[in-house]
């Protein structure tokens, strides 16, 4: 539901996606999801798109959180050692881990570089 004015309120609040335009009433602002701050209809595609967007990176960085999460903590808790007498250093884990947040991080970064107006 996309509404600017009180009349659009109640439908605004009851939707499952609904975006209020900025130069509406305050009213439908505070009810709705998301404010587009014009009352540029064009951006509501844009928004759209961006919010799938950043749907999709979050899949992706928790995907990769979680297989990171699976290799990383075994080796460096030591499931290695018994089998190949490896033991992978406390410093090395650290910054293995800091490493992965950064990729997050970065993976995140790329929206402000992606064109959301086709």
């Amino acid at each position: 539901m996309v509404g600017d004015g009180i009349n659009d309120s109640q439908a605004l609040a009851q939707a499952d996606v609904s975006i209020a335009m900025g130069k509406g009433s305050d009213i439908a602002m505070d009810v709705a999801k998301m404010t587009i701050i014009s009352s540029d209809l064009h951006l509501i595609s844009q928004s759209m798109r961006l919010s799938k967007l950043t749907v999709r990176t979050i899949h992706q960085n928790l995907f990769w959180a979680f297989i990171y999460n699976m290799i990383g903590i075994p080796i460096a808790a030591g499931i290695l050692y018994p089998i190949w007498g490896f033991m992978l250093n406390p410093m090395i884990a650290g910054a293995a881990m800091a490493l992965s947040s950064v990729s997050v991080v970065s993976n995140s970064l790329r929206l402000k570089f992606i064109n959301i107006k086709h």
